[in-house]
């Protein structure tokens, strides 16, 4: 099990510092606080070109989380598999611009973790809703893993599952608050991860919604 903390609270200001979850991995906690109007203002920019859809898996599943992306490159899922495009496949334009705050904290996290030099090139920015999931994986779609991920959560907390190597690894159970920043790479790279069901603890800024983005070295 991972730290106690209480996930439902209405003081976000009320935990800092830094967890390591592993070797190579660690939850700033609150790092993004002090950005997080910027960052919002950010998510509102990217959706207003390119909307939050629910996209569907190689498998036939429409995913409960929607998402949207932003930056060069942009990560998809259809029928015909996962993988990052330089369009929107809805519009068939380039995907927006990643916000200067969204790149600015992802370097500065990056490096706070212990992984300088970080120069991100993609994001994908997901909406939670209460009840919303997201099932294990790995995240093996991008072409060098020696660059990290770099995790923003705002808005209601969620539970984060950070597992091993292996699917039937052990997860670890992280809570995750507005303004908490999770960054993973080197040996933990290719960790499983994967988010618990949202249950409906509105936040006082965005009410019943998680918006999380993962921002990435894709190219």
């Amino acid at each position: 099990m991972g730290p106690t903390l209480d996930l439902f609270g209405d003081d976000d200001t009320a935990q800092s510092g830094r967890e390591m979850l592993g070797e190579q991995s660690v939850v700033l906690r609150g790092y993004a606080l002090p950005d997080a109007a910027a960052l919002l203002a950010g998510v509102d920019a990217v959706t207003q070109q390119a909307p939050f859809r629910n996209m569907v898996t190689p498998g036939g599943y429409t995913m409960s989380v929607a998402l949207t992306n932003c930056g060069r490159y942009g990560w998809t899922t259809d029928a015909h598999g996962y993988r990052y495009s330089r369009n929107d496949p809805l519009s068939g334009q380039p995907w927006p611009d990643m916000p200067a705050a969204f790149d600015d904290l992802a370097r500065r996290a990056a490096a706070e973790a212990g992984f300088p030099g970080f120069a991100p090139d993609a994001c994908l920015v997901n909406r939670y809703e209460p009840g919303s999931r997201l099932s294990l994986h790995q995240d093996k779609d991008e072409r060098d893993y020696g660059w990290p991920i770099v995790s923003v959560s705002l808005g209601m907390p969620a539970v984060f599952l950070f597992g091993g190597h292996e699917r039937a690894d052990k997860s670890q159970r992280v809570p995750l608050l507005h303004g908490d920043v999770v960054v993973w790479g080197g040996v933990d790279r290719l960790r499983f991860h994967g988010v618990m069901p949202l249950k409906d603890h509105p936040h006082p800024l965005l009410g019943s919604r998680r918006i999380n983005f993962t921002i990435r070295r894709a190219g």
